[in-house]
């Protein structure tokens, strides 16, 4: 059968669709047969011994004839078949619907590797020195970090909150920065 195939392949690189229609016929059986042990579903099966062959004759060319056809053929089959239910299981595992439940009932949980707990602390404990140092500021400074950092104030509107000039409020906004520097540093 071999030779057989040998044969038949040649004519089918010379452009014979018959010769097509016989690799087709004689190996359909056996590349279904394969498809189906590992999708499990006549219909998907039937539609991936389509995409077998429309691979395997679409790089014909490729085939090295010191090879069983056979083998290379069913080789085509497998890793379609492995494909499709790699994309399918890819599909079934969106976060967006509803949890899915396996073949037992269960639900599949989808672990969540992006929550770092110690970033969190580190965080939390970084915010509560800030807030430390700022409430140890002399009261002047205080007030302009706290316009302008956490309430969001222009140097206009702490000027005029505070009754003082713009150039004033600059000054302690630099200085109020200096000695959180100092603090900070030293934690």
């Amino acid at each position: 059968m071999q030779d057989n195939d040998a044969q038949v392949i040649e004519q089918a690189l010379a452009g014979n669709q018959q010769a097509y229609r016989i690799l087709t016929e004689r190996h359909r059986p056996s590349v279904f047969h394969i498809v189906y042990k590992i999708v499990r579903d006549r219909e998907t099966a039937n539609d991936l011994v389509q995409e077998t062959f429309m691979k395997a004759f679409s790089s014909l060319a490729s085939y090295r004839s010191e090879y069983r056809f056979s083998t290379w053929l069913y080789k085509i089959a497998a890793n379609c078949a492995i494909d499709h239910l790699r994309k399918r299981r890819i599909q079934v595992l969106s976060l967006e619907g509803q949890m899915d439940r396996d073949s037992s009932g269960r639900t599949i949980e989808v672990p969540d590797y992006s929550y770092h707990p110690e970033h969190d602390l580190v965080r939390k404990e970084q915010r509560f020195n800030i807030e430390e140092a700022i409430d140890s500021l002399p009261k002047k400074y205080r007030e302009v970090i706290v316009y302008r950092h956490k309430e969001d104030k222009s140097y206009e509107e702490i000027a005029d909150l505070l009754g003082i000039p713009i150039g004033t409020v600059k000054a302690r906004i630099f200085r109020a920065r200096e000695l959180l520097k100092k603090k900070l540093k030293s934690i």
